[in-house]
């Protein structure tokens, strides 16, 4: 009987210490806070740690990588103690402890060129994706690939805007295709971090270990390709990783910016092979698509809200999704420091951010991506010319007048301008700029270009 009383007394303390572990989460760190919270066992506690069990593998490595202190800190809180954390994926399971140093001189090991472990975010599953007519083709193109990599769509290519779902897409089928085979050897890596590791094997002399590592894999999944622009040596090896991993019937993802016709000084034969698969483009959400990626961020993180309020957001921002994750983001965080609930006026609140009439109008101002749209809209001129070296009158005046818009419209600097116009020094943006204001006042059929791009840019509004 006293075994079974001590078991519930047990029982309930840590409940009771759960409890207060995960208010002080919700309470302080509230952005860290997801839905699944609710999976977490607390599964031992002692003077030095407080352990919890995490099942889910890509659960597990999330936590450990990105929510240590968050953890550390609530639950120091709960006990009253300096406390650590440590996440286990079964129970019994403890850190693994760190060997004593021998007294033998060793080599000390080559620093590994890049971090072997793929870090998932939790959120990015198929299942927290919202499908609408501006997805629909990509969406179901990357669940054939998670079913039957290297079958369905190979290479499969997605492309749209920033803050479009594209990395939600890619995170999505590697998450995917992990369920269906634990063992499969994912190589998922931004282009960025793919020309920094190939440069630094070029510099240390191994190669041999880059190529063994993207060359065996079972998928390559690379984001942001549109980055090997201009990069002719990592093209190169790009290629020859490319033809490696196709000819074995291994899957390749891809995603960037624009088409691949359309990104500026990419090898021919590189556009080629990325469009032998299948090219997928996503745009920008309709509303009723916007209100429902809402309402599904908000359930992510356990948000109650009133019917009104996702119509009311999605119907004043339709730029992207993270512009719709900042406005969440916003009004979370204005309902934890007012200590009130979220309601219509709230949100109108927290949109506005308090400021007078002329600063909102301000922050709605378009952004570079609509102006490139407004102006190869209305010149009738493709995205890769605009963006490419050109200098033709057809092609250097919308580039200009492009520059000219965002210097007027945006609160970016010439540097800023510059880098979305192909990394253009800022010399080249101020002289746009001061070439096009100059011919507006004395060309009148200039000014009427300029006067409708502006009205169409309104009209988006």
């Amino acid at each position: 009987m006293a075994s079974r009383t001590n078991s519930t007394a047990n029982g309930s303390a840590t409940a009771e210490l759960r409890a207060k572990v995960f208010e002080h989460l919700r309470r302080n760190h509230a952005d860290v806070c997801r839905h699944w919270f609710d999976q977490i066992e607390v599964v031992g506690v002692d003077g030095a740690n407080l352990t919890l069990l995490v099942t889910e593998p890509v659960r597990l490595a999330y936590l450990q990588r990105c929510c240590i202190p968050q953890f550390t800190e609530a639950a120091a809180a709960a006990t009253g103690r300096l406390i650590g954390v440590q996440f286990v994926a079964e129970r019994g399971a403890a850190s693994q402890s760190v060997p004593a140093p021998s007294n033998a001189t060793q080599a000390p090991p080559a620093e590994a060129l890049f971090d072997d472990q793929i870090l998932l975010s939790p959120d990015y599953v198929f299942e927290t994706f919202v499908v609408g007519p501006n997805n629909r083709l990509a969406h179901a193109a990357a669940q054939a690939v998670a079913q039957k990599p290297g079958r369905a769509y190979n290479p499969f290519f997605v492309h749209g805007g920033v803050g479009m779902g594209k990395t939600h897409l890619l995170q999505a089928i590697c998450q995917d295709l992990l369920r269906r085979s634990p063992g499969a050897r994912i190589a998922y890596i931004s282009c960025s971090t793919f020309m920094d590791v190939f440069h630094e094997a070029v510099r240390a002399g191994r190669m041999h270990e880059f190529r063994h590592r993207f060359r065996n894999a079972d998928m390559l999944v690379i984001d942001d390709i549109h980055f090997l622009s201009k990069h002719e040596q990592t093209q190169e090896e790009f290629f020859h990783t490319f033809n490696a991993l196709y000819q074995a019937g291994k899957q390749i993802v891809l995603s960037s910016d624009a088409a691949p016709s359309e990104i500026p000084d990419l090898e021919e034969r590189l556009v080629s092979r990325f469009n032998c698969g299948l090219v997928a483009r996503i745009d920008r959400p309709a509303y009723e698509t916007r209100v429902a990626i809402l309402r599904t961020k908000a359930a992510l993180h356990d948000l109650q809200l009133p019917d009104d309020v996702p119509a009311y957001v999605a119907a004043r921002i339709d730029s992207n999704i993270r512009e719709l994750e900042g406005a969440l983001a916003r009004l979370r965080g204005m309902a934890m420091a007012t200590g009130s609930p979220i309601t219509l006026e709230l949100a109108k609140q927290a949109l506005s951010d308090g400021r007078p009439q002329e600063q909102r109008d301000a922050a709605n101002q378009p952004t570079i991506q609509q102006i490139i749209e407004a102006v190869t809209r209305y010149y009738d001129i493709k995205l890769s010319d605009l963006m490419s070296k050109r200098r033709h009158k057809s092609v250097a005046l919308p580039r200009q007048v492009c520059m000219w818009l965002a210097r007027k419209h945006t609160r970016f600097s010439l540097e800023e301008i510059g880098g979305y116009f192909g990394g253009r020094d800022h010399t080249t943006v101020m002289h746009a700029v001061r070439t096009v204001g100059a011919k507006a006042l004395a060309d009148a059929a200039l000014s009427s270009d300029v006067a409708r791009i502006e009205q169409a840019l309104r009209n988006q509004d």
